[in-house]
């Protein structure tokens, strides 16, 4: 604990200053001695480290470290969960030179170096509010049955030499974050909103893989290289899914129109293909908080996957495993993007708990890594996901069955991609966002296309240092998870102070000996019903917890209150520092 940093506020009083600790890891308010004020003042948001632990005698002891704000401050609250979570916020003066400094001419020779795509129809689809585009599709018809479509990915290692200034930044975050109202890139606007970033109507560097597809959507060739594209395009999910269905209805299509359609369903045919060979489909709407020019929050709205979503996801899984597969076959050091099986008593676990609700699982006795990838408790786990589709407990089996299996990570050993059913898979196709990508595009580049242009970021770390570089990106993407639910939890209680004495329905999400959890359907926040909240105020009740059935029980009325059920709270209170809700049951 000594040196560690923490997030607070600090206080000033007639007897001293102290901070105190917005996650309660110390439970003690940090003293500070005058000297490590450093500058703030009384209600500031603060990073503090720890110098002293407490003693017998003494309370706890820091300095400040950094002032982030007024507490409350939407900016502030922004900046203390990067902080919190060991994110950074702003890049080194030297490094954004160092970005500024790029030479954005295309050179003739490089132009020459590479496959010139730039007459073949390429457009982008991204999210409506999107500023870097590091992924573009480019079609063309062969023949009445085969198709020329290329994936186009943002040649980031051009641009960034490794072990330059640039490079070493992107390595220390190794992916951007992505809260509620913001984004933090991984790299420099310069690089990631300009010259990196596949912009309509401008010359780009991109690495590709080129594939010739037949009508059923099977590769009958396929090649990486160096390319430079120009989108004639730039699509939003919505504008490309309008495009999808009026495309349909047409018999003269333009060519983007024709494009558009035709990729749609070859990624249909690739998405059916996956799901027969094992994959799961975890895929759900994910809420989304609307804030408003301030941060604000003004409301929630669920975000569907669409056929345009789907259009571009399979096609950057094609990418994907295409590269992997090629560097597997060269038996050249590697980034793989792995998901182990899932642990057997997780799995267990899980099918005793929906047996609760009536659904049966039929396990296999043993889980292997040998049958990979539709191995062991695939057929269950999809049998049970489709079967509870559109029931109330959905979503709640759902993130259950999410939470049984492992986490996916970076690794130098290919261990397959359980989940989606791969026994090769890498990240290739987003390397302005993920580092590893950058990694992998080096690689590429050393092994594949045999360069030897220092600048194209030839790798020149060992298979030991690439492990470990692995197991740093896997971290930071962790990290970054969690400050996004951070700062979406932040959110939903903030949103919860203005709705104070309202009424909600929701299902029990969670269970503990303490009361139970409850997430509001609608705007899917979460919060506790503390026991003494439960039953008729005027009565005092008494509430057994059954941890094996995940339920409470009323020990005068035998009332079970159990995981998945349909409640209706009201909104007791809400704290947004702390990120916490608290309802009352309304009987």
């Amino acid at each position: 604990m000594l040196h560690e940093r923490l997030i607070g506020t600090l206080v000033l009083t007639r007897y001293g200053a102290c901070v105190l600790a917005d996650r309660k890891k110390i439970s003690e308010d940090i003293s500070i001695p005058p000297r490590y004020l450093h500058g703030a003042t009384d209600g500031d948001k603060v990073v503090v480290e720890i110098l002293r632990l407490s003693t017998r005698r003494q309370p706890p002891m820091g300095k400040i470290v950094k002032v982030l704000g007024r507490e409350g401050d939407n900016e502030t609250e922004m900046h203390a969960i990067l902080a919190e979570f060991g994110l950074p916020d702003e890049y080194p003066t030297d490094v954004v030179q160092e970005a500024e400094e790029i030479d954005s001419d295309i050179s003739t020779q490089e132009v020459w170096r590479r496959r010139d795509m730039r007459d073949t129809l390429t457009f982008t689809i991204d999210p409506a509010d999107a500023k870097d585009f590091d992924d573009a599709l480019s079609f063309r018809r062969l023949d009445d049955s085969t198709y020329e479509v290329g994936v186009h990915i943002a040649d980031v290692t051009y641009y960034i030499p490794h072990g330059s200034l640039l490079d070493a930044e992107a390595y220390n975050r190794a992916t951007s974050v992505y809260l509620v109202d913001r984004t933090i890139p991984m790299l420099p606007e310069r690089l990631c909103n300009e010259l990196c970033s596949l912009r309509q109507g401008e010359d780009k560097l991109t690495m590709s893989v080129i594939f010739t597809l037949d009508r059923k959507a099977h590769v009958l060739k396929q090649k990486i290289c160096r390319t430079i594209i120009r989108s004639a395009a730039r699509l939003n999910y919505d504008q490309a899914q309008t495009m999808i269905d009026e495309a349909a209805a047409q018999t003269d299509r333009t060519p983007l129109y024709e494009a558009l359609y035709t990729l749609n369903e070859l990624a249909k045919q690739l998405r059916d293909e996956r799901f027969r060979h094992g994959a799961i489909n975890f895929e759900r709407e994910e809420v989304k908080v609307l804030v408003d020019e301030q941060g604000k929050p003004t409301g929630f709205v669920m975000e569907e996957s669409t056929p345009s979503h789907h259009l571009i996801e399979e096609f950057m899984l094609l990418a994907n495993r295409t590269v992997a597969a090629e560097m597997n076959k060269l038996n050249r050091e590697m980034v793989y993007r792995v998901h182990d099986v899932p642990d057997p008593d997780k799995i267990d676990a899980l099918s005793s708990f929906v047996h609760k609700f009536g659904y049966s699982m039929k396990l296999p006795k043993k889980s292997t890594r040998d049958d990979h990838p539709a191995a062991t408790a695939t057929k269950a786990i999809k049998a049970l996901l489709e079967q509870t589709e559109g029931t109330p407990e959905e979503d709640l089996i759902h993130t259950l069955a999410v939470r049984a299996m492992p986490k996916a990570v970076y690794s130098t050993h290919n261990i397959g991609h359980y989940g989606l059913a791969f026994p090769y898979y890498t990240h290739f196709t987003s390397p302005i966002r993920r580092y590893p990508d950058m990694m992998v595009h080096r690689l590429v580049a050393k092994y594949i296309l045999n360069s030897k242009q220092p600048a194209a970021g030839a790798q020149q770390a060992t298979f030991t240092d690439l492990e470990e570089a692995c197991k740093h990106c896997s971290e930071r993407e962790q990290l970054a998870v969690a400050a996004e639910r951070a700062s979406v939890k932040y959110k939903q209680a903030e949103w919860m102070e203005a709705h104070l004495g309202e009424t909600f329905e929701g299902i029990v999400s969670g269970v503990t000996e303490y009361g139970v959890y409850v997430q509001l359907n609608e705007s899917h926040c979460e919060g506790l019903i503390h026991m003494r909240n439960l039953g008729d105020s005027r009565i005092e009740d008494y509430w057994t917890y059954c941890e094996q059935d995940y339920c409470l029980v009323n020990e005068r009325t035998n009332e079970r209150i159990v995981l998945g059920d349909t409640i209706r709270v009201s909104v007791l209170r809400a704290d947004a520092l702390h990120r916490q809700i608290d309802f009352t049951r309304v009987l």
